[in-house]
């Protein structure tokens, strides 16, 4: 007789013949993957398996799968809360806070659902849905910033997701891991480490073009046109180069990609395709709804919390997006598995700096608003300055605590550094001196 477990395979179209066949493992585990599944609890199929109607039962199998299913599950009453908030127009900072909130466990639950779907569709496809999905909270921000033309708040967020990865989560992991491996020499693999700095060098360096081009103009001489012209140009660039590297990371070199962890338990689709599609969409409809929230009062939290933009968007956004991958990436770092939490770290970077970037200038170009690449002098800086410490970190291939401190004391001059910075009033609403300045500027 089949276990309730079973029963629950059977019933979502999870054959068992499917199961052995399409094991994730066949494919590219990224380390993303890993760090969001520390996570996950199991539920038990035991609390639905006593419904009498098959589609009814069904549904509760999945919805427990999927809402019962992450240990951030406590956060998921934030989501109703915000659009009460919003419906009976309370305040718009509590909106702010509690989209911010609910944003947490839909991103581990979106990882969740691409790796479910990816058990179905083979490991290239799925190799390409989880770097597709990798950051997809904070690329629907961007898209909805883009189109509300809160440039500013577009640039501020995906800058501060490229910080908080390079920084704060590649610093506490080495720093944790380095304290609770006293004794022992912590090594990775230089291999993957040197493929992600080498792109976002490339991605830094078609940020400087359009800075440098606006530095190097003469002043009489009207540029701004052509710096947005430069910055469609070099997104293309760096759109190719992402292409190239997720052919690189799927096909021709995957073994430099493929996480080491060994479970002793094979991990198995726990949902049907449709029904993971099915929650994968309506998931990515709320976090687009909340997105638009966070969007639309970030202005509103920020006056009222006396705290910048700019220190909102660069340093809380990120943090409280990704926690369920941070968190991972550090509890792999205490368990002396490094690559793994070089991966997350550096592969989530290297996602934003070569993909939403350039992917959100090129849609604005679409929509007719003037996205560009000038992040102006400041954030420019703080990225060029992270990269090359960070580079300058893994170029030995060992690690140790000392490291990790230098890594988030980095971290923790640049969120002071924003905290106090200010942009004036009109770019708070839109960017559209753009196209009237020659600078394109998040600060004055």
């Amino acid at each position: 007789m089949e276990s309730p477990g079973e029963l629950s395979h059977m019933e979502n179209g999870v054959s068992k013949a499917v199961i052995g066949k399409e094991s994730w493992n066949n494919g590219i585990r990224t380390a993303q993957n890993m760090s969001t599944s520390l996570m996950r609890k199991k539920s038990d199929p035991m609390l639905v398996s006593k419904v009498r109607f098959q589609m009814l039962r069904q549904f509760l199998s999945n919805l427990q799968e999927v809402i019962l299913g992450t240990k951030l599950a406590v956060l998921f009453p934030a989501i109703p809360l915000a659009i009460a908030a919003d419906f009976y127009k309370f305040g718009r900072p509590w909106i702010f806070a509690l989209s911010l909130l609910g944003l947490a466990p839909l991103a581990e639950r979106v990882s969740f659902l691409t790796e479910q779907i990816a058990y179905f569709t083979g490991p290239t496809v799925g190799g390409l849905l989880n770097a597709t999905c990798g950051n997809a909270t904070e690329l629907i921000i961007a898209l909805f910033a883009l189109y509300q033309s809160k440039i500013h708040v577009l640039k501020y967020s995906l800058l501060g997701s490229i910080l908080s990865n390079l920084l704060l989560v590649l610093g506490s992991s080495l720093l944790c891991g380095g304290l609770a491996n006293l004794k022992k020499e912590q090594r990775y693999d230089r291999k993957q480490a040197d493929v992600n700095s080498l792109l976002l060098l490339l991605g830094l360096l078609c940020h400087m073009l359009p800075l440098m081009f606006r530095y190097a103009a003469t002043p009489s001489i009207f540029i701004a046109n052509s710096t947005l012209q430069l910055s469609r140009a070099s997104s293309i660039v760096m759109l190719v180069a992402y292409i190239g590297y997720i052919f690189f990371q799927l096909k021709t070199h995957r073994q430099i990609f493929e996480s080491q962890e060994e479970d002793e338990d094979e991990e198995k689709a726990v949902m049907g395709f449709w029904s993971a599609f099915s929650w994968l969409v309506g998931m990515t409809l709320i976090i687009a709804l909340l997105s638009e929230y966070v969007v639309g009062t970030i202005e509103a939290a920020s006056e009222s919390w006396g705290i910048s933009i700019s220190f909102i968007s660069i340093i809380l956004i990120p943090i409280v997006g990704n926690a369920a991958e941070h968190a991972g990436a550090i509890i792999f770092a205490l368990k002396n598995k490094l690559d793994i939490s070089l991966g997350v770290a550096l592969g989530s970077a290297t996602q934003i700096s070569m993909f939403a970037v350039p992917l959100c200038v090129v849609v604005g170009w679409i929509m007719g608003v003037q996205m560009d690449l000038d992040f102006s002098l400041l954030e420019t800086g703080c990225l060029a300055l992270t990269i090359l410490v960070v580079a300058f970190t893994l170029q030995d291939g060992t690690s140790h605590y000392m490291k990790g401190i230098v890594l988030c004391l980095c971290y923790t001059a640049i969120a002071a550094c924003f905290f106090v910075h200010k942009i004036p009033a009109p770019l708070d609403q839109t960017n559209v001196n753009l196209g009237l300045k020659p600078s394109s500027g998040l600060s004055a």
